[in-house]
Formats: structure tokens, sequence, C-alpha cells
């Protein structure tokens, strides 16, 4: 599991599905007992805990239907990107069936002014460019056949890098299945990857603890 603050208060804690169960009962047990209303946990103690399904399943309006809706085994498409290096998979469940990394070259920024420093924005967005079309063909080859298929994309990274991909017009097929959550990994890899299919998978949770008392 994995936890970060939230903005406006409290945190985000991501909780695979198998752990899912035990994780409602430590919750339950920390605060003193608590009531469901929809997807929402409420402690004795005041505490809440608020669930959003994982990407791709099927709507669901209480934690009955969260239980048995991260149970069912899910296709996904994943698109990972930072500058110059792209990540695109298919995940079953936890484990990616299909996938490729690559790397391309994009200069970093220049402090140079005047005509060099023209010269190289020029060379950095043609680098730029080209790394986005060789990223757009990549999820072509791994994920335009799958799209059937797949419950959802879920995308992470550098989100500039992402919707340059994504923006190649034989691509918009993929656009209905993009999930709005955004994995916050570094710099694309296998193992990156590895690591953002279980972020996909997982159950996300906003966390807020209870008021400290007045004293």
């Amino acid at each position: 599991m994995s936890a970060r603050p939230a903005a406006g208060g409290g945190r985000w804690v991501d909780v695979p599905p198998e752990r899912l169960e035990r994780w409602l009962e430590n919750f339950a047990s920390r605060h003193g007992g608590c009531v469901s209303e929809g997807l929402t946990l409420t402690g004795t103690d005041g505490a809440t805990a608020e669930l959003s399904p994982p990407p791709g399943a099927p709507p669901v309006t209480d934690l009955a239907g969260l239980r048995q809706a991260v149970q069912q085994p899910r296709r996904l498409g994943l698109l990972l990107a930072r500058k110059g290096a792209v990540a695109v998979g298919v995940a079953e469940g936890p484990e990616v069936v299909t996938s490729k990394v690559d790397t391309h070259y994009v200069q970093g920024r220049t402090a140079a002014g005047g005509w060099s420093q023209q010269r190289f924005a020029r060379r950095r967005d043609n680098q730029a460019k080209a790394a986005a079309a060789d990223g757009a063909a990549i999820v072509e080859r791994l994920l335009l056949p799958e799209v059937r298929a797949l419950a959802a994309l879920v995308t992470g990274g550098d989100r500039t890098a992402v919707d340059a991909i994504l923006a190649a017009p034989r691509l918009a097929v993929l656009a209905p299945l993009r999930h709005e959550r955004f994995l916050d990994v570094p710099e694309p890899r296998r193992a990156v990857l590895d690591e953002a299919v279980a972020l996909a998978r997982a159950v996300r949770i906003l966390v807020r603890d209870p008021a400290p008392a007045a004293g």
C-alpha cells in the first residue's frame, strides 16, 4: 500500500484489491468501529474514508458492490511517458502480458541566450516531437489490437508527454477508455511499468483523521 498527502487535507491511500477486506477491518478496529453510507466509511471517532473504484471497474454505489467489482479480472492498457522515455503495456489482473519500453533522446533545457538558445529550443522541440511519434507508434502496435478487450487505459508520468503521444489522430479510439487517474511515476522502465499496474488496480481511498479534541 502507498499513501500521500491529499490537497485540502487528509491522505490518499492505494489499496490492492486483494487487501481491501483486511484494510476495511483495520479501519474499523483503529477507529472504534464504523458505519458505511455508499462508498464512505465513518469511524466512531469521526475519521472518514472515501473509497473510489479502480480504473475499469463497473459503477458501484456501495461497499458490497465494490467488494465484488474489485475481484473481477480486468484487462488494462497502460501508457507511461516522461521526456524521451515511454512504457506501454497490457495487464491482465496483476500481470503484464505484453509490453514495450523505449527511450528517445530529448535535450534538456539550456541556459544559453540569443540565437543559441533559439537553436537549442528548436532542436529540443523536434526531438520531443520525434519521441511522441515513436511513442504513438508503440501505442498503436500494442494497444489498438486490444482496444475492444480493454476495460480502461491508465496513463502516468508527465502529462504533457502523454498528451503529445495520444494526440496522434489514429489513437483517437483510445480516448473514451482513458481513465482520469494519472499515475505519478518516475522515468518509465519495465520495473516502473510493473509497479504502475499495482497502482492502476488499486482502490484509492481518501482518509481524513478525526479532528483533535479541544484542549
